[in-house]
């Protein structure tokens, strides 16, 4: 996994960063678990725009990602590492040994033959699913469960991870990518290991045209609209706006939009640093 810079044989190549794809080794999905995928371009089921800035883009299919590894001591072979359109890291697709093929996202450092295992029985290696119960202290972990059985909804983005620092009785105390120190059952399942394609941050566009690929409309400056389409809009001259806000009037910088009476804030136990 690198990354590629390009000549400047186009104004578009110039400072484009782009990623090798040396990992991949398949160019076609599995086609058992590949649904079709509609795009929506920011409008809900009446037609109104809801989310602005949305439309266009390359078409795409989606591939169904096995986050919950409930196939228990059940070992699966890797059979290839895959591009995946619809999220930062990689894929890679399982074969398990009763036949059945599942998508997983894949750790870095995972290779092709390689066999992985999830349940009481699987080891601390990379790409193995076990119950926080069972990671050693100060393990590197990816793909965490908020719930048991609910499926793996922290730490899945490219060159994410989080990290087991305690025990304590039925909570374990994990630091997440953001900094926030929590406390998450210990029967909850997490993989072994850095999600895959850490140099996704350092990628460079180079142009807008491949902002409109990836289904991004041209976004508007708040500062340069008028009154009556954003409360930072207005003014003489290039004034700048005010305090920061969205468009619905709150504030952007530090004003605190949690709620004060969530149940998961008896959880946390450090909250993510500014």
């Amino acid at each position: 996994m690198g990354l590629r810079k390009f000549k400047p044989v186009t104004p578009g190549t110039r400072f484009r960063v782009g990623a090798s794809f040396t990992e991949i080794t398949a160019t076609k999905p599995e086609k058992s678990l590949v649904v079709s995928s509609k795009k929506s371009g920011g409008r809900n089921n009446t037609g109104k725009m809801t989310m602005r800035y949305i439309g266009g883009g390359h078409k795409k299919s989606f591939r169904l990602i096995d986050f919950k590894r409930d196939k228990f001591d059940i070992p699966a072979v890797v059979a290839t590492i895959e591009y995946d359109p619809n999220r930062t890291a990689r894929i890679a697709l399982l074969n398990y040994a009763d036949g059945e093929k599942r998508y997983i996202i894949a750790p870095e450092g995972l290779q092709v033959g390689q066999t992985l295992l999830s349940g009481d029985k699987a080891t601390p290696e990379v790409g193995n699913t076990l119950k926080l119960a069972n990671i050693p202290l100060g393990s590197i972990i990816h793909n965490l469960e908020l719930h048991p059985g609910k499926g793996a909804q922290l730490a899945r983005s490219a060159g994410s991870y989080a990290q087991l620092a305690a025990r304590d009785g039925k909570y374990a105390t994990i630091k997440l990518p953001s900094g926030e120190v929590r406390s998450i059952l210990v029967t909850c399942l997490a993989t072994i290991g850095t999600v895959s394609n850490s140099d996704h941050a350092n990628e460079v566009l180079g142009k807008a045209g491949r902002s409109r690929w990836i289904g991004r409309r041209p976004r508007t400056r708040p500062v340069a609209m008028n009154p009556v389409d954003h409360p930072m809009g207005g003014g003489e001259g290039r004034s700048s706006g005010g305090h920061p806000r969205s468009r619905n009037g709150v504030l952007a910088k530090g004003y605190k939009t949690r709620s004060l009476k969530k149940y998961s804030n008896r959880f946390i136990i450090e909250k993510r640093k500014k």
